[in-house]
Order: structure tokens, then sequence, then C-alpha cells
């Protein structure tokens, strides 16, 4: 067992998750997603977000690729702004 496998067991025993109810994969895809199309403090945010709206049943299931989606999307409408401003020169 590696280490996040290690960790992920014992933080779904302490808060009482069924591991079998982790995508792991899915988190670090979408979290991976959020720190390079908008800010690495925002890829924890979002999870959280993302675990929150799930709780609470307001999550689909494919909540997590709108996510990564948007943060993808989040980028390209940057890096189209700063293109279209003048440059200080």
């Amino acid at each position: 067992m590696n280490v996040l496998e290690e960790w992920t067991a014992r933080v779904c025993r302490e808060l009482g998750v069924d591991p079998a109810q982790v995508d792991r994969t899915l988190v670090l895809d979408l979290t991976r997603d959020v720190a390079h199309g908008v800010a690495r403090p925002a890829a924890p945010l979002t999870a959280y977000l993302l675990g929150l709206a799930q709780g609470a049943g307001t999550a689909g299931p494919d909540a997590a690729g709108r996510l990564s989606r948007m943060a993808q999307d989040w980028a390209k409408e940057r890096a189209k702004e700063t293109a279209e401003t003048p440059g200080d020169t």
C-alpha cells in the first residue's frame, strides 16, 4: 500500500466514509485541472466544495467533470483576455 492509499484508508475510517465510494483518481484529476487552469489554492477549495455539494445531494455524478471543464475554460478565457489587453511598452 502506498502513502496515498494508506492516508485515504485512515481518513475514511476516521470520517466514517466507505472507501469504495472514494474515486481518488477523479478527485486528483479535478484538483490538477483547477490548479493548472485557475490557481493552486483553488484546487483544494474546489474539491471541498464538490464534497459539500455531494454531501448535500446537489452535485450529480458528472459534477467533477463539469468543474474540470470549467477550470480549463477559465484558463482559455484568461489567456484570451491577456492576449486582447494591450501590453505596456
